[in-house]
């Protein structure tokens, strides 16, 4: 609760700098403190994992969890699921509503639309597949989709961070899920990066002079921007495959940011990136 505690001052201190992200950062307070309750609710681990295989996978490269195929039961995530619903249904009750009763009466399946998240971006006929659906839908609850596991994946995480850490995993998406990462961090004084997945909160270690999406090495094609003068954050842009990751450096401050806070509190990084071609 304490950590909580100091979250919740940190959201403060960014509605206060960044009122236009005011919006969005009350809904991260609100989703913040239902995964918390969710967390005390259900101590024991829902996800499956086979522990004399993890060694295996991790030298591998193959994240402990892949929901292409893992079996699982998702009544305990599709309830919270809808709890997250109702921080949506304050803002826009019509849409929040339609899209609540399509999944009660299976027009549209929960269980499908968190397995589509994990499935590549570039496989073919996703993008169909979405269309025949509700696209609108899918932008809306997006996030509340992917937080939906955010607990009980944070669950894996603690129960096997020490096993991981000492696999030296050196991948460019989690060990737990498969996600990319979307932001990072700086922490120490090697030449290393912290990538953060934001769909199960796992920080791993990762090379700074590296792109993590394809790999490349090459110092020529990598490259990074700040902007206003602030150098606590920055983009790091691979010019080979025109990606992206934000990344926060809070070690002169000695502050321990919240990833979660910082990725909403530098949506303007984001819109830079994208303006420059970068994705």
């Amino acid at each position: 609760m304490a950590r909580l505690a100091e979250t919740l001052k940190t959201i403060e201190h960014h509605r206060r700098q960044s009122p236009h992200y005011s919006e969005l950062l009350d809904v991260l307070e609100e989703i913040l403190i239902l995964r918390e309750d969710y967390k005390r609710s259900f101590p024991e681990i829902l996800f499956p994992i086979a522990e004399h295989h993890i060694r295996e996978k991790l030298a591998g490269g193959f994240p402990l969890i892949d929901f292409t195929t893992v079996s699982f039961d998702a009544t305990r995530p599709r309830e919270y699921f809808f709890s997250l619903m109702r921080i949506a249904e304050k803002r826009s009750p019509e849409e929040t509503r339609d899209i609540a009763s399509k999944i009660i009466d299976g027009t549209l399946q929960y269980e499908q639309m968190i397995r589509r998240m994990f499935q590549p971006v570039e496989e073919e006929g996703r993008g169909e597949e979405r269309k025949e659906d509700d696209e609108e839908s899918f932008d809306l609850v997006e996030l509340f989709l992917e937080e939906s596991l955010r607990p009980e994946l944070e669950k894996v995480a603690e129960k096997y961070r020490n096993l991981i850490e000492a696999s030296s995993w050196e991948e460019g998406y989690c060990p737990i899920c498969g996600k990319e990462p979307k932001i990072g961090q700086i922490k120490d004084d090697e030449n290393r990066r912290y990538l953060f997945c934001n769909q199960c909160g796992f920080e791993w270690s990762f090379m700074r002079i590296r792109c993590p999406f394809c790999g490349n090495e090459d110092q020529q094609e990598l490259a990074y921007f700040t902007v206003e003068d602030d150098e606590r954050y920055r983009v790091d842009v691979c010019n080979a495959c025109k990606r992206y990751i934000k990344m926060v450096d809070f070690r002169e401050s000695k502050e321990i940011p919240n990833l979660d806070v910082e990725d909403i509190a530098t949506l303007h990084l984001d819109m830079l990136a994208n303006d420059e071609g970068y994705e």
